[in-house]
């Protein structure tokens, strides 16, 4: 392989001058500079301004070569990767006390920028990158030396993942993250419209895995996703739904062999989802979510009370039930998901109000809680208008400190919420 970089001093300097400049104005200003290598130059320079908020530490790290655009906007962020490396750090400690020692091993089968990659190597003895785009390839081979794996083999491996796994050795944790497009460029809602085909290899991947790791996008039916792997037997074990700043960014599904299986910890079921957003988690079994019931709010509806909207990673795993079961929370509607208590719950997973006012769609009524404001943040729930047809409506501009919630009560009654959000969640 070869350098994928210029060996050019003025490049570099160039690239170190104008770090932090408009990438556009830069481009017509360097235009007519033929001493510098300016396509090349602009790519690092807008790969690292985007690593700036996405990888702050590779971004403090010199040197880095960053791909193009559109495998920058594809990549983990850091938050998200530092999680896949603790998730298979706690996978493999059913290994750290085996007699003889095993020596650990990864494959990742689609390697891409190498994020997830460099973060979850660490954990192994021997981690293998395989990606079939030379130039990323490329990319890797000069990156990896500078993240300083001193306890790591580190393998780079130029071709298709699904060749590979077909004449490579068992592995201790293989990760895949498949491509999430058809053909004609629309996202995929299913797994089987994903590239590779996870389940056409499924069985290979879980034999010559103790554990097999799937990134999948969070636009996925993980329900079906799940019946779907689980086809096999129930090698579905975990199901993480991972949101960063209350917006759900990604799927991470742990896949293990029944014959390799040990329920002793997970409770009498063998698939527990973890939802995550940023440092907040709530675990529990799939079992306890399907089995239970949704405590509705029956009470006098009144100001001063705490209105709660669950994360976005409870909002994906749709387990409202769960909700009711681990807070003293009740359900305002069964479909209105959100929730209300009569005392304030600091540690809620989610966005937390308190409500000042409230409303029927009477006109004179809406007319008296909405009489001192001229903006709101408004957000519908079991609702029949949409945002923008009931912002018209109200005649209310967006933004301000001011929450409003319209939803359906229990008795079919349309309500207006007025509230004061807590805390900056």
């Amino acid at each position: 392989m070869s350098i994928i970089h210029p060996n050019c001093d003025k490049t570099r300097k160039f690239i170190t001058a104008h770090l932090t400049d408009d990438i556009r104005t830069l481009a017509l200003k360097a235009s007519s500079n033929k001493d510098i290598d300016l396509p090349f130059a602009l790519n690092q320079i807008s790969g690292w301004q985007k690593a700036r908020t996405k990888l702050p530490s590779w971004a403090a790290t010199e040197g880095l070569i960053y791909p193009p655009h559109l495998s920058m906007e594809q990549c983990s962020s850091e938050s998200t990767a530092l999680y896949k490396a603790r998730l298979v750090q706690r996978l493999m400690s059913s290994f750290s006390n085996s007699l003889p020692p095993q020596a650990t091993s990864l494959i990742d089968l689609t390697g891409g920028f190498g994020v997830d990659f460099s973060f979850m190597a660490r954990a192994f003895d021997k981690a293998v990158y395989v990606e079939q785009q030379e130039k990323l390839c490329l990319v890797a081979q000069n990156n990896f030396p500078l993240f300083g794996y001193e306890h790591t083999d580190i393998q780079i491996v130029n071709g298709d993942g699904i060749s590979y796994l077909h004449q490579t050795e068992a592995a201790t944790i293989i990760f895949l993250d498949p491509a999430r497009r058809d053909d004609c460029g629309g996202k995929t809602v299913f797994i089987a419209d994903c590239t590779p085909d996870v389940l056409s290899v499924e069985a290979e991947l879980l034999s010559k895995s103790q554990y097999l790791v799937l990134k999948l996008s969070p636009m996925l039916d993980w329900h079906k996703a799940v019946d779907d792997l689980n086809q096999l037997g129930n090698v579905v074990r975990e199901v993480h739904i991972l949101s960063v700043k209350n917006e759900c960014k990604e799927l991470l599904l742990v896949l293990q062999a029944e014959e390799k299986a040990n329920f002793s910890n997970t409770e009498n079921s063998p698939l527990r989802l973890f939802c995550v957003n940023d440092d907040q988690l709530v675990s529990f079994p799939f079992r306890a979510s399907q089995t239970a019931n949704i405590r509705v709010f029956i009470d006098d509806l009144v100001p001063d009370m705490y209105l709660y909207e669950p994360n976005a990673s409870l909002m994906k795993a749709g387990c409202f039930g769960v909700i009711t079961q681990q807070y003293p929370v009740s359900a305002l509607a069964p479909n209105s998901h959100l929730f209300i208590s009569t005392n304030e719950i600091a540690d809620f997973p989610g966005r937390s109000f308190q409500i000042s006012a409230i409303s029927s769609m009477n006109k004179k009524e809406l007319k008296r809680i909405l009489a001192d404001i001229t903006q709101a943040n408004i957000a519908v729930r079991n609702f029949p208008l949409s945002v923008a047809n009931l912002r018209k409506r109200l005649k209310l501009r967006d933004g301000g400190t001011c929450y409003l919630f319209a939803t359906t009560l229990l008795n079919g009654e349309h309500t207006l919420l007025r509230c004061v959000k807590i805390g900056n969640k």
